[in-house]
C-alpha cells in the first residue's frame, strides 16, 4: 500500500466490498480466517490516504471492518443503507459467520448521532437496491468534499468479478465514471 502515500490529506473514500463468506460457500471470497489481514490492510490504506471521511454501508465484512477502521483512526464516518437498519441487519449482516451484530448496532447508533447514516428506505432486497445504494455512496462521499481534495474507491475483493451480477464490480466501474482513483484491497 506504499503507493498511497502519495494523496494529499483530505481524502475522501468510498468504499464496497465483499461480505464474509457463508458457512457453505463454494468459492472463496472473504473467508473469515483473513478477517485480520484484512482489517490491517485497510486501516493501513485509510491511514495512507489521510482520509477524513469514509462512505460506505454497513454489510458484515469489507464494510463493518473499514468502519471500525475508520473510527479508532478518528475518521469521519457516513453510512448508507438500502433500507431500515433492523431489516438490513437481518439480510446483510447477522447471516453470515461471525460476530457483526455488535459491530454494527454500534456503527448505526455513532453515525446516527452524528447525523451521518443515511436510509433509503428501499422496498426491495435485489440487485437494483444494491445499485441504487452504491450510486448514494458516491453521491454522499462527493458532498462530503469541503476542501479541495482527492476521491478513492477502495474495492475489498478477491480481485474479479462474479459471474452474474456483482455489485462491488459495478461500484468499481460507477465510481471511475465519477472521476475517483480506485484502489484495490484483496481479501484472500
Amino acid at each position: 500500500m506504499s503507493d498511497l502515500k502519495q494523496y494529499p490529506s483530505n481524502t475522501i473514500v468510498a468504499l464496497a466490498g465483499r461480505r464474509i463468506d457463508a458457512s457453505d460457500a463454494e468459492e472463496p471470497r472473504f473467508p473469515l480466517k483473513n478477517v485480520n489481514k484484512v482489517r490491517r490492510r485497510i486501516a493501513e490504506a485509510l491511514g495512507d490516504l489521510q482520509a477524513v471521511g469514509l462512505v460506505c454501508a454497513a454489510a458484515c465484512g469489507a464494510d463493518l471492518i473499514a468502519l471500525e477502521a475508520a473510527e479508532q483512526l478518528g475518521v469521519r464516518r457516513r453510512i448508507v443503507l438500502p433500507f431500515a437498519p433492523h431489516r438490513f441487519r437481518e439480510i446483510s449482516v447477522v447471516d453470515r459467520p461471525g460476530d457483526w451484530g455488535v459491530v454494527f448496532d454500534h456503527q448505526i447508533a455513532t453515525t446516527n448521532a452524528n447525523g451521518d447514516l443515511v436510509v433509503l428506505d428501499l422496498e426491495r432486497d435485489d440487485d437494483r437496491a444494491y445499485a441504487a445504494t452504491n450510486e448514494v455512496i458516491i453521491r454522499e462521499a462527493q458532498k462530503l468534499v469541503e476542501t479541495p481534495v482527492r476521491l478513492v474507491a477502495i474495492l475489498v475483493w478477491e480481485g474479479s468479478k462474479r459471474h452474474g451480477s456483482d455489485a462491488t464490480a459495478g461500484f468499481g466501474d460507477l465510481a471511475g465514471k465519477a472521476g475517483f482513483t480506485r484502489r484495490s484491497i484483496l481479501t484472500l
